[in-house]
C-alpha cells in the first residue's frame, strides 16, 4: 500500500469519521451497525484505492460502500421493520451526495441523541467519544479509570439500548437541550483534551481531535445561544489553542507554559478567546468552564505584562474547586498557590487529594516531585519524578522530566 493512499485514507476518517456514521446511523437507526459498516468500508478503500488510485470524493465513497454492507446485514438478520425503508433511501442520498459534492454534517445531533435521558448518564460522555470522534475504548476507559472490557461492554449496552428503544436521530426540542447539555460539552472537552495531548501528531485519529473539538464548539454556540457554559467551553479551547506552537521548540522539545516564547502565542485566537468569555460574563452565571477560561486569561496576559498573575489564578481554582472538585483542578490550584504562596502551601493542598484518586495521575507526580524539590526533600523528590516519567506518555516530556532531574542531582535537587 502507498504512503499516499494510508494518509489518504487516514485524513478521511480524521475529517469525516463522525459525519459519516451519524448519516449512516441515522438512517439504520443502529450505531453499531453503522460503525461496523463503516469500518468494512475502510478496510475496502485501503486494498480498492491503492489498486485503483484514491477517488475524487473519498466520503462519498465510503458512503456508498458502508451503505452496501449495511443493506447486506439487513438481509442476514431480523432488523426494524421500518427501518428497512431508510436503509434503501442511503443509497439514494450517497448517489446525491456523490453528484452534488457536498455531505451534511450532523455531528451534533448523534451528541445529543448519546445524551438521551433513556441511556446511563454514565455512559454519556463516552459513548459520544466513541460514536462521534471516533476514539477506541481503550483509551476512553483510560481517561475514565475502568478496564477496557468493562468499557467496551458498557459502550455495547449503549448502542444496543438506542437501538432497541427506537430513539429517534435529531435534535431534541429546545426545552430538551439543557439538561443534555453538560454530558455535550464534557464530550466535547475531553475530545480537545486528548488532541492536545498528541501534540507531536503522533496518532492519526487524535491529530485533528482539537481543531474537530473547536469546530464543534463554534457549532453549539449558535444552537444554545443562551448557555454561557457553551461560550466558557469555546473560550477556553481557543486560549489553549493559542500557544500551541509555543508548546515545542525548534527540536520538538517540551516547553512548560511559564517558559513559552508569548511572541509564538495567537494574539487572534487569543483577542477571539477574550470576546467569547467576555460575551459570557454578562449574563452572570459562572460555570466550570467559564473559571477554566478565565484561568487560561490570565496566563495570556502575560504576553502584555511580562508576568503572570498567580495570586489571581490561585483565587480563580479555589472557585473551580468549588464549582468542579475534579482531579485536575485539584492539582491545578496547588500548583497555582505553590507559585503564589510558597511551595510548602502549594504541598499542603496536593497532600490532601486522596492518594487512590492520583495513584496514575502522571500531572500529580510531576508536581509533587517539583515541589519536594523545592522544598529540599531529595530523596521524595527522586521518587516521585521517577513516578512521573514511568507515567509518561508523551516523550517529549519524558526528555523534559529527565532533564530536571539531572539537573537537580547536579545542584543537590
Amino acid at each position: 500500500m502507498s504512503t499516499d493512499t494510508r494518509h489518504a485514507v487516514e485524513r478521511v476518517a480524521r475529517d469525516s469519521y463522525g459525519r459519516l456514521v451519524i448519516f449512516l446511523a441515522a438512517r439504520s437507526r443502529d450505531i453499531a451497525a453503522a460503525e461496523d459498516a463503516l469500518a468494512d468500508a475502510f478496510r475496502a478503500a485501503l486494498e480498492t484505492w491503492a489498486r485503483d488510485g484514491v477517488p475524487d470524493r473519498p466520503e462519498a465513497w465510503l458512503l456508498t460502500a458502508a451503505r452496501r454492507r449495511l443493506i447486506d446485514g439487513a438481509r442476514h438478520r431480523r432488523v426494524r421493520a421500518d427501518a428497512v425503508p431508510d436503509l434503501r433511501v442511503v443509497a439514494d442520498e450517497a448517489q446525491e451526495l456523490a453528484e452534488a459534492d457536498r455531505f451534511p454534517d450532523e455531528r451534533l445531533k448523534l451528541l445529543f441523541v448519546c445524551a438521551h435521558p433513556a441511556i446511563d448518564p454514565a455512559i454519556h460522555t463516552p459513548l459520544m467519544l466513541q460514536t462521534v470522534l471516533g476514539l477506541d475504548a481503550a483509551r476512553i476507559a483510560s481517561a475514565f479509570l475502568v478496564s477496557p472490557a468493562a468499557m467496551g461492554q458498557r459502550l455495547s449496552r449503549a448502542k444496543v439500548k438506542i437501538r432497541d428503544a427506537g430513539i429517534a436521530f435529531e435534535v431534541p426540542e429546545a426545552k430538551e437541550l439543557p439538561p443534555r447539555l453538560d454530558a455535550v460539552l464534557q464530550a466535547i472537552y475531553a475530545a480537545y483534551g486528548s488532541g492536545w495531548d498528541d501534540v507531536a501528531g503522533a496518532d492519526p485519529r487524535r491529530r485533528g481531535l482539537a481543531a474537530e473539538a473547536i469546530d464543534l464548539g463554534r457549532m453549539l454556540r449558535p444552537l444554545m445561544p443562551a448557555e454561557p457554559e457553551v461560550e466558557g467551553l469555546l473560550a477556553l479551547m481557543l486560549h489553549c489553542e493559542a500557544r500551541r506552537e509555543a508548546r515545542r521548540g525548534p527540536a520538538g522539545e517540551y516547553v512548560p507554559l511559564s517558559e513559552q516564547d508569548t511572541a509564538r502565542w495567537s494574539q487572534p485566537l487569543i483577542a477571539e478567546a477574550e470576546r467569547i468569555l467576555a460575551a459570557a460574563a454578562q449574563d452572570r452565571r459562572m460555570g466550570r468552564f467559564q473559571l477554566e477560561a478565565a484561568i487560561q486569561s490570565v496566563h495570556a496576559r502575560r504576553a502584555r505584562t511580562g508576568r503572570t498573575d498567580w495570586e489571581t489564578i490561585a483565587l480563580l481554582y479555589e472557585g473551580l474547586v468549588r464549582i468542579a472538585p475534579t482531579i485536575g483542578a485539584l492539582v491545578g490550584r496547588a500548583a497555582a498557590v505553590a507559585e503564589a504562596r510558597g511551595a510548602a502551601a502549594g504541598w499542603a493542598l496536593l497532600q490532601d487529594i486522596p492518594a487512590e484518586a492520583v495513584a496514575a495521575y502522571q500531572p500529580y507526580w510531576a508536581l509533587a516531585a517539583h515541589l519536594l524539590r523545592r522544598l529540599g526533600q531529595v530523596a521524595e523528590a527522586a521518587a516521585a519524578y521517577d513516578r512521573a516519567i514511568g507515567l509518561c506518555e508523551d516523550p517529549a516530556m519524558r526528555a523534559f522530566l529527565l532533564r530536571r532531574v539531572a539537573e537537580g542531582y547536579t545542584s543537590g535537587l
